[in-house]
This record gives structure tokens, C-alpha cells and sequence, in this order.
């Protein structure tokens, strides 16, 4: 399974990955996060547990989180339940239309066989359609605070 999604943010990329990196936020930010925790902290990465909902349907995923600075990426490796091994990376691209942040999601079904049934249900119905709102609620938030300045330094 692969699916991706993308949007266009008229803000700083810079504070566009800080906000986006910062997933202790995400729950106040997006309206369909129910919570976020970091069950482990380490230097270079952290094990976290997030759940969403998808159109009242309540998720929840454990992943190893690793936000690269350097690279300017986010990426998580899911280590439980039907997700475990689906790797994800954030990517943020300035761009002449404003800065280009795509989600990439990526899955080998344990079940080959099963693939052409699990992928709708998993990638469509649930990865795609929660990464969409995750987007959509970022860009919103991003863009109504670069509309004012003085919040930018803060976000």
C-alpha cells in the first residue's frame, strides 16, 4: 500500500516543520486528534501513541517518531496492531506557490493475499482521510497565524 496526500501553506516553512514536529500540539490544533503521549523519549527518536478519529470511528497507533532537523522531515515507523511497519515521512518543499507539505505512507501487508482487501479499508478509508484533515487543519492554523505577524515568533 502506498498513499500520499499534500497541500500548500502560505507560511515560513521553517514554522511550518516546528509546528508540525511539535506533536504534543496536535491534539489542541486538530480537531479530529484525540491524544498524543510519548511512552519513550531518547536523543535521536521517541515512541509515541496517537489516536484520531475518523468520522467517529475512534484509531489509535504506536509509532517511533524521528524529526529530522537537518533533513527538514517526520518520520514514523508503526510498531503495533494492522499498521505495524507502515513507515511515514513528512516532507515540507518551498515551492513558487508557497511551501509543498506532503505525507507519504507506506505498507507491506503481512498477508499478501489479503492486500486488495485491506488496502481500501486502511489506506483509503482510514490513512488517506485522516492524513487529508491532519493537513487541512495545519494549513489553517499555520496560515491564520502567519496572517499575524507578531504570533509567527511563537507558533
Amino acid at each position: 500500500m502506498q498513499t500520499g496526500n499534500s497541500i500548500i501553506i502560505h507560511a515560513p516553512r521553517e514554522v511550518i516543520f516546528e509546528t508540525i514536529a511539535d506533536l504534543q500540539q496536535w491534539p489542541r490544533l486538530l480537531p479530529h486528534y484525540r491524544y498524543v503521549y510519548f511512552l519513550e523519549r531518547y536523543a535521536d527518536h521517541s515512541v509515541v501513541e496517537m489516536a484520531a478519529l475518523r468520522s467517529g470511528i475512534p484509531i489509535s497507533w504506536t509509532s517511533e517518531l524521528v524529526v529530522d532537523r537537518e533533513r527538514m522531515e517526520i518520520r514514523f515507523l508503526h510498531l503495533k496492531a494492522f499498521t505495524r511497519g507502515m513507515r511515514v515521512i513528512w516532507t515540507f518543499k518551498e515551492t513558487p506557490a508557497g511551501v509543498l507539505v506532503e505525507i507519504q505512507h507506506q505498507l507491506r501487508f503481512r498477508v499478501p493475499m489479503l492486500a486488495p482487501i485491506a488496502e481500501p479499508i486502511i489506506g483509503g478509508f482510514f490513512v488517506h482521510h485522516v492524513a487529508n484533515q491532519t493537513l487541512s487543519a495545519m494549513k489553517a492554523h499555520l496560515e491564520n497565524r502567519a496572517a499575524q505577524p507578531s504570533a509567527m515568533r511563537f507558533a
